[in-house]
């Protein structure tokens, strides 16, 4: 097995030279630049296998999967034949050949299907990709052309998760999912949003409809989620996504100058985007985060920060109480 040296190495040789500067196109904020950070070496562990991704079972049927994944709202918005394209091609080397499986994405993220499916189809990776995406119409009608248009984009006859992008007529589109999950066309359906202020609706339809999957937003700067939702999907056996674990890449403008807590190291982390993943899925309810990149040498640091030792609850309030 590679070392950590080497495989972060590696890929930051691939994307030399190249740069992503995307934009979101539609529903939630993208993220903003990751000025890249200052490493410092981590510990070793010995649970799991150094460079080895934990996983987490999904409450519904057992299944395990990986805990840290990847999203593509902003970072596959990006046009064919550039840099950037050139770039998402490294990408998901890295993020398969690190252990990563699950991707989300979303019809309402400009291109990005149609970039994610075919980049999917080039390098031969559908058949090991956990693939989610979303159903984000107001009626029946154009949800099932939506569905029909995310299938041809996608390259694909079905896709592992099928969620109602937030919450956008899911009295419709939540029912259209089961059908499509009864179908066999989907494994699993979910409910997801991005806002503190819908955290009180969506916990009121998860209870009501159970899902098998939950997307929202949890991070050091906004740990709501931890009061009632994440609790309530341990309790209802509900699989957790996170997303915003970066808050859109605001918080690494508030560590530019700032050193890792000297914990850090015993952690297990070597960066601040390490520490920040770390927070989400050490949560017992968290089932995978998925921050987005363009850049394969942050794909590598992402990955790192879904192996090793999870936080302690002390290590955990530390960090919150860093962004208050």
């Amino acid at each position: 097995m590679r070392s950590r040296r080497d495989f972060l190495t590696h890929s930051t040789l691939a994307a030399a030279g190249l740069a992503l500067g995307a934009c979101r196109k539609g529903g939630e904020p993208g993220p903003a630049p990751r000025p890249e950070q200052p490493r410092s070496p981590a510990a070793s562990t010995s649970r799991p296998t150094r460079g080895a991704l934990l996983t987490r079972t999904i409450p519904s049927t057992g299944e395990a999967i990986p805990v840290i994944g990847m999203g593509t709202s902003g970072s596959f918005e990006v046009d064919a034949g550039t840099p950037e394209y050139a770039a998402l091609e490294e990408v998901l080397k890295v993020f398969f050949a690190g252990g990563g499986r699950l991707i989300d994405t979303s019809p309402n993220y400009g291109p990005a299907e149609s970039v994610l499916g075919e980049l999917l189809a080039r390098g031969g990776h559908r058949e090991r990709c956990f693939l989610a995406t979303k159903l984000a119409a107001d009626d029946l009608a154009t949800a099932k052309a939506q569905w029909a248009e995310s299938l041809r984009r996608l390259k694909t006859d079905r896709v592992e998760l099928l969620q109602v992008h937030n919450l956008r007529a899911w009295e419709i589109q939540l029912p259209y999912a089961r059908e499509l999950k009864a179908q066999g066309l989907t494994k699993y359906i979910g409910l997801t949003h991005f806002r503190e202020s819908s955290h009180a609706e969506l916990e009121r339809i998860v209870r009501a409809e159970r899902p098998d999957f939950l997307q929202i937003n949890y991070s050091v700067a906004s740990p709501q989620a931890a009061r009632s939702l994440l609790p309530m999907a341990q309790e209802l056996g509900v699989a957790v996504l996170v997303n915003r674990a970066f808050e859109d890449g605001k918080l690494f403008a508030q560590v530019s100058n700032r050193p890792l807590p000297g914990w850090a190291a015993e952690a297990g982390a070597g960066s601040w985007a390490q520490l920040f993943l770390k927070f989400a899925i050490s949560h017992p309810a968290v089932t995978a985060v998925i921050p987005a990149t363009g850049k394969p040498n942050r794909q590598a640091d992402n990955l790192e920060g879904g192996t090793g030792p999870l936080l302690t609850e002390a290590q955990q309030d530390e960090l919150r109480s860093m962004f208050r």
